[in-house]
């Protein structure tokens, strides 16, 4: 299994808390938050990682270096910001198998993602979603999902419970780009929101522990929630 991480967050908001390093590699409990993600891949069966990496990319690349765990570990390097979506597009590009999980290097959930992939190939999809359930969806958005696949989405800020994006996917290396998506764009807003009825995503439902550590409220819960893992 191939998997792209993506790790070129500036982490503005928890700009106090990071002490000059990038968000992925935020401290969590002493180690760094991209540390736990890696081992959560290898543990699921990944044999190689590609890092879309930018903001102090040389801090990231000097602490993993070429593996992790057994894990080959290779970097697609943004010399300017490419945003979600060209930092995705690029990376597949480098992709050797027919499909490759897409995860975000600063949200950690608990999923097997072998499991996923799995499910992915036999829906015979171009895109799978990971969507979990939340309490109150305002912060993230919702999902709208209709037999097993991501019909729409809501914008943030509707309060009450609901399926959200969870961040993370697997997407087929002929995925279809829309023409305009070239240099720097967003995967959420330039391709799921505009595509998602010709995609039809598949909706893979994670019950699983789910931790955004973007905002500084959930950085600081991760230092216990996330200690063990």
């Amino acid at each position: 299994m191939e998997a792209i991480v993506l790790a070129g967050g500036f982490g503005t908001r928890l700009a106090a808390r990071l002490n000059g390093v990038p968000k992925p590699m935020a401290p969590i409990a002493g180690r760094p938050f991209l540390e736990i993600v890696l081992r959560q891949l290898r543990r699921c069966g990944a044999t190689r990682v590609l890092l879309s990496v930018g903001y102090l990319h040389e801090t990231i690349q000097a602490h993993f270096g070429a593996s992790f765990e057994g894990m080959r570990v290779e970097y697609v390097i943004e010399e300017t910001p490419l945003g979600t979506g060209g930092a995705i597009r690029r990376s597949l590009e480098r992709v050797g198998e027919n499909a490759a999980l897409v995860l975000n290097g600063d949200t950690y959930l608990d999923a097997d993602y072998a499991e996923m992939m799995r499910f992915h190939t036999a829906q015979k999809a171009l895109m799978t979603l990971a969507v979990t359930r939340q309490e109150d969806i305002a912060r993230y958005g919702g999902v709208r999902i209709v037999e097993n696949h991501v019909a729409g989405f809501e914008e943030k800020g509707r309060s009450g419970p609901g399926w959200i994006n969870a961040g993370a996917y697997v997407l087929s290396r002929d995925l279809p780009w829309p023409p305009q998506c070239t240099g720097a764009f967003s995967f959420e807003k330039d391709v799921l929101a505009v595509k998602v009825s010709e995609l039809q995503p598949a909706a893979y439902p994670v019950q699983g522990f789910f931790l955004d550590i973007g905002i500084p409220e959930d950085f600081d819960r991760a230092q216990i929630a996330l200690a063990e893992v």
